[in-house]
């Protein structure tokens, strides 16, 4: 045996011989016919326990912290603000309802990492990787602690999370990944194709990277909910349906007002992502790209026994417009990727609620899975997702210290948005902490142009995306360029 071929491993507890033959070939649907039932939401917001709309702001109130937005970074934020400083009196407020932002919109696959994974860290912050890996663990311990501490019941499964190489040519990708991850102490193996499709078998797959532990998958919306019910346990005053229509800078103080209501505060926390709060240099910095997601019917028993996937992880592969993939409580198959972008961060585009839109990854699940062509979607939705040039969350002061804005968790942001509220609060409350010695504390995103080249730039390089892997050419040529800018691929 070789050198290379002793990095691959066989899954504990399998053999690593292939997988027995579908015993049948299921009907094949068209993406029109397995389409034409679908419900246009989100799958997670499908769900009649979704907790009653806190009232709107109404009238003039003052706070000591006001935080604006409903997602996780703003829950988060409160959270940790009232567990840390009890006595704060702290206003949340939310446009429209919580989780149905980006946050309910997720995929929920649960990353160690805060910087968008090791590779785009050691891109990034080359000199501060093991204390970004040691922030990574202990905001996990901490995730999955405030989930017991308040009986936050989030469909939580620790069960890892693998890289599925669909190209041979992936696997020095795979191999450096690897390296890289054991170097820090992560539990991770490398398998062949053989060894990754007893884990999930697809025809496409020529190996694996998987991590299988401090990783796993959520429910997203749960998750936001519990933490929405742990803010109001502690104190917090949530207002859903309040959005912010103008801020000002008072100087002790920054006044907030919303359609039927008004706050005042010394200090603002913004977990508002791509919206816009009337600061134009947050909008500089982060543009809303448009992911969409796929949810299958409930695989029956058998369904799911033709594709194995026996540990639940949740799973990316390495295709330049990726996909990622992962089952829920009740084995529907969440399915991601396409991502698009719509002039000035349209947050509502009508190509969303066009069952068109969905076909091309409808057809991206058939190749990915061709034993399952009998199974149809029973719902599909485009999310926000918060790009920065860094792929990272960042911090940046606003109105005169007195606002921190927090964002840019480029689609990784289910665990890490802990971790950037946490640096947030510690930036505006100008506390001792050792992430705030870092770059990452201390660096901003750099700009991103404004329109209308945003959106020709952002046309070209996901027209580029597609194809590229097969293609090559100019289209490759034009990723390489992007990514020699500076923004992450």
């Amino acid at each position: 045996m070789n050198e290379s071929a002793q990095l691959f491993e066989p899954a504990i507890g399998d053999s690593a011989a292939p997988p027995q033959a579908v015993r049948r070939t299921p009907v094949k649907l068209t993406v029109e016919e397995a389409l034409a039932r679908t419900r246009l939401m989100p799958y997670w917001l499908d769900d009649p326990a979704e907790p009653p709309a806190e009232p709107a702001l109404a009238g003039e109130t003052r706070a000591d912290l006001l935080i604006v937005g409903g997602g996780f970074t703003g829950l988060w934020a409160a959270v940790q603000a009232k567990e840390r400083m009890p006595e704060l009196d702290v206003v949340l407020i939310e446009a429209g309802r919580v989780a149905h932002g980006a946050s309910g919109r997720a995929g929920g696959i649960i990353s160690t990492s805060v910087m968008h994974g090791l590779p785009n860290a050691v891109r990034v912050f080359p000199n501060d990787i093991a204390q970004l890996e040691a922030f990574g663990q202990r905001n996990l311990d901490g995730f999955e602690e405030t989930l017991e501490r308040y009986g936050i019941d989030a469909d939580i499964e620790w069960n890892g999370e693998m890289t599925v190489a669909v190209d041979p040519d992936h696997i020095d990708h795979l191999r450096a990944d690897h390296d890289l991850h054991r170097s820090y102490g992560h539990d991770v193996v490398l398998l062949d194709a053989a060894a990754t499709r007893e884990q999930l078998d697809s025809p496409l797959f020529a190996g694996a990277l998987w991590s299988r532990n401090r990783s796993g998958i959520v429910h997203p919306a749960k998750l936001a909910w519990g933490l929405k019910r742990a803010a109001l346990q502690l104190g917090v005053r949530v207002h859903e349906h309040s959005p912010l229509i103008d801020v000002t800078d008072e100087g002790a103080t920054v006044f907030v007002k919303t359609p039927a209501g008004s706050v005042r505060a010394p200090r603002v926390l913004f977990g508002s992502g791509t919206a816009k709060v009337g600061i134009p240099d947050i909008n500089r910095r982060v543009l809303q790209v448009r992911d969409h997601v796929l949810a299958t019917e409930p695989l029956t028993g058998e369904q799911l026994a033709r594709i194995g996937w026996k540990q639940r992880q949740g799973i990316y592969d390495t295709r330049t417009q990726l996909n990622y993939f992962r089952l829920t409580k009740r084995n529907n198959i969440i399915f991601g990727g396409l991502v698009s972008y719509h002039f000035d961060g349209d947050p509502n585009p009508p190509r969303d609620q066009q069952r068109d839109t969905y076909y091309r990854l409808a057809d991206a699940f058939y190749k990915t899975f061709p034993q399952l062509g009998d199974v149809r979607f029973s719902h599909a939705w485009g999310g926000p997702i918060d790009y920065c040039s860094r792929g990272s969350v960042f911090a940046k002061r606003y109105l005169g210290d007195k606002a921190v804005f927090v964002a840019g968790y480029t689609g990784f942001g289910v665990a890490a948005s802990r971790f950037g509220a946490f640096m947030g609060l510690n930036i505006l409350f100008d506390r001792d902490s050792p992430e705030r010695a870092l770059d990452i504390a201390n660096q901003s995103p750099t700009y991103i142009p404004p329109e209308p080249v945003r959106w020709l730039a952002a046309k070209v390089t996901f027209h580029a995306f597609d194809g590229a892997d097969a293609e090559g050419g100019w289209k490759r040529a034009w990723i390489r360029g992007i990514k020699a800018m500076g923004f992450p691929m």
